[in-house]
């Protein structure tokens, strides 16, 4: 037991732009069950999650939804904070980057980089991808898009601050290889070194001049504070930061023990964070810990797909304990999870229903059963109750080893494992055959002892994961003595005890009703929201630049028969097209793999642009550009009439 150790914990913060799915909720109930579990150890536990609020896509958002950037952030902020509360997460402060003492520390941060040198005023070109607020060099882009999130960048020049990430590349190298588990895991440590330090870091773009909607540059008033330095400050601000003199509470609790966040944003919280904390002076955070994505099936989660799930959703159908075990139990530790309908029902129904639930109910049934429900002395020991108790103290151990390295899912089995040890011992000792004869009477006592102390273990160690059926448990069994403490020597259940009634934890769930409730939730939702894809093509459609007739009449577009596809080699999103265009073959190369298998489109008459230059791609050079539609993840290519005849034009 560690007394009042300080530790303090982060999620990232969420992005204003939509209510969280189920597979951002990941995040903070994994947040949530590390605090837990460091309070009942002792620690002083500071945990903190939150919103990231400015920006422009928020502008364009709020534009779209005819309200202004604060109405729209305060409305997502407020749901983002009720699927926390729904989710039983235990944060101790929740940080808004619209509050004025974030606000007013971020500008003061601001001017002290400038100040000092390590911010300086310059002008940025290059090309833009708005949902991620990002400049990109066209080296950077992938398939032409933007390598976050793959979508179209455009062209942008404007009047920039820049802080020099180069300066401080080689500290930020030091650091990283002299501290080995500062980013976690090996393979997310390995791809920021060898992708994005050591082949050289360009000076960071953090102020813009093309909106409005950020924290203002107080010596520049036609600048806003970009993202990055507004942020990732929320870190120390809320704990009391001030570049003039910071509180108490922040040299108790700074640096972090761990920043818990998901893999697609480590580069900005092992490069630019660390970075902007040298620049200051400050203890960088001790560890970062990128963690994968939850799936659905095998895709990500989109609203345009239909295969959204919100959390609040399913707590409604089964619980807020069964979502948090199912979001915990989920997901490996280096790869990506895989959310479905059906394991969500299978994991319910075998781990929760019939493991742990069965195996409490039964064991206090036959407790009251046989014995009035009192807990009786365990006097009649045998050999085997050995093997169950050293089960239980092994796995004390193996759920800490667990979550000292965020394998949550494994600490999380050990505790169902240990439930299914259990039943084993029940089936083994046969609690009922025993009860026939009144000479085994004080065995009985003690095997049912033996178990009512074990299901005490399972009540202890799964509190961090499942608060509320620690609490139900622990009421069935009526025990008092449920610190961590108390599991280091089996035994510390008290004879004498009166048992509650036996309440069944989780009821079995039918199938087909889940699914007829699931259907009825999600048609009222998709009836009630407009989804940010709909937003963004609304936003795209209003901010397309208009042409004259001569601009395209420059396009030759012209009717193409596909002879051959296949799939670039080296790449997982090209493939390469022969087309017939009326008077020969040429080469074109497209990023639709993901999309289109390519013996699926051999002969059909399609649409491309004849006249663009060749451009090489992945080694392929690739004459002319495939007409297609998409909205949202959804794309489809535009097929014309088989009875159009290769190398018909388009007017």
């Amino acid at each position: 037991m560690c007394k009042k150790t300080p530790y303090y914990i982060t999620t990232a913060i969420a992005y204003t732009s939509r209510k969280p799915h189920i597979g951002n909720s990941y995040e903070i109930v994994l947040t949530d069950a590390i605090a837990r579990y460091k309070r009942m150890l002792g620690y002083d536990v500071f945990f903190q999650t939150g919103t990231d609020e400015h920006g422009q896509k928020i502008e364009l958002y709020a534009q779209a939804e005819g309200c202004t950037p604060k109405e729209y952030v305060d409305k997502v902020a407020g749901e983002i904070r009720d699927i926390c509360d729904v989710l039983n997460t235990s944060y101790d402060y929740f940080i808004r980057t619209t509050d004025e003492k974030h606000e007013r520390v971020v500008q003061k941060i601001f001017k002290k980089l400038y100040e000092q040198g390590d911010i300086y005023k310059g002008s940025y070109e290059g090309l833009y991808c708005t949902p991620c607020e990002s400049f990109w060099t066209e080296a950077q882009l992938v398939d032409g898009k933007c390598p976050d999130c793959g979508r179209e960048v455009k062209p942008a020049k404007e009047e920039a601050y820049f802080l020099r990430l180069s300066k401080y590349q080689k500290q930020l190298e030091d650091y990283i290889e002299s501290h080995p588990d500062f980013i976690y895991p090996e393979s997310r440590k390995k791809e920021m070194l060898n992708n994005f330090i050591k082949p050289g870091l360009q000076d960071l773009c953090v102020s813009r001049t093309s909106f409005k909607w950020g924290i203002p540059v107080d010596f520049d008033d036609k600048h806003v504070v970009y993202v990055w330095i507004d942020a990732l400050s929320n870190y120390i601000t809320s704990l009391g930061y001030d570049p003039d003199g910071s509180s108490e509470m922040y040299k108790k609790f700074w640096p972090a023990d761990a920043h818990i966040i998901g893999k697609d944003i480590v580069r900005f919280h092992t490069i630019y964070w660390p970075i902007l904390l040298l620049a200051l002076g400050e203890p960088l955070p001790k560890q970062v810990y990128g963690h994968p994505w939850l799936l659905f099936g095998e895709d990500k989660m989109s609203k345009s797909r239909g295969n959204v799930i919100y959390a609040d959703e399913l707590v409604k159908l089964i619980g807020v304990d069964a979502v948090r075990y199912y979001l915990l139990s989920e997901m490996p530790f280096a790869n990506d999870g895989s959310v479905t309908y059906e394991t969500i029902i299978e994991r319910f129904n075998s781990d929760l229903a019939n493991t742990l639930g069965n195996l409490v109910n039964r064991t206090v049934a036959m407790n009251n059963k046989y014995f009035d429900g009192v807990v009786q002395e365990p006097s009649a020991a045998e050999p085997l109750d050995e093997e169950l108790k050293q089960f239980c103290l092994d796995t004390v151990k193996k759920v800490d080893d667990c979550i000292n390295v965020f394998h949550m899912s494994d600490a999380v089995e050990a505790v169902i494992n240990l439930a299914k040890r259990c039943n084993k011992y029940i089936d083994e000792t046969a609690p009922w055959a025993l009860a026939k004869d009144e000479a085994n009477k004080q065995r009985l006592g003690t095997v049912l002892y033996n178990l009512l102390e074990s299901i005490r273990y399972i009540a202890v160690l799964i509190a961090p994961f499942m608060p509320d059926t620690n609490k139900a448990i622990l009421s069935q069994i009526n025990c008092e003595t449920a610190d961590y403490d108390s599991l280091s020597s089996f035994g510390a259940y008290k004879p004498g005890t009166q048992l509650g009634q036996a309440t069944p934890l989780f009821a079995r769930i039918d199938p087909k009703l889940f699914e007829e409730e699931l259907a009825a939730m999600q048609k009222a939702s998709a009836e009630s929201e407009q989804t940010i894809e709909e937003m963004e093509e609304k936003l795209d459609l209003e901010s397309i630049p208009k042409i004259g007739i001569d601009d395209f009449a420059q396009c030759d577009i012209r009717v193409g028969e596909v002879k051959a596809c296949e799939k670039v080699k080296k790449s997982k999103k090209l493939l390469k097209f022969n087309i017939f265009d009326g008077a020969g073959e040429r080469t074109i190369v497209s990023g639709i793999a993901r999309y289109y298998q390519p013996e699926e489109l051999v002969g059909k008459k399609i649409l491309f642009v004849s006249n663009l230059k060749p451009v090489k791609l992945c080694g392929v050079e690739s004459h002319g550009m495939i007409l297609s539609a998409c909205q949202g993840d959804e794309l489809k290519l535009i097929e014309v009439s088989p009875e159009l005849p290769a190398g018909w034009k388009i007017s």
